[in-house]
């Protein structure tokens, strides 16, 4: 759980640092693309809850 709010945290963090100092933002332009990278994160932490063996 710490690590979601951890990586939501730094990921605001980065989008405001691109936005005060007008830098391109690290991600897709398109909704399609930001979509994408939303699926593969919750895709991610999703695979934690994933019993092994």
């Amino acid at each position: 759980m710490a690590s979601g709010a951890i990586g939501l945290l730094l990921g605001f963090l980065i989008g405001l640092g691109c936005r005060w100092f007008d830098l391109p933002l690290p991600a897709p332009p398109k909704i399609v693309g930001a979509l994408l990278v939303v699926a593969m994160t919750l895709g991610f932490l999703g695979a934690d809850w994933i019993p092994v063996g």
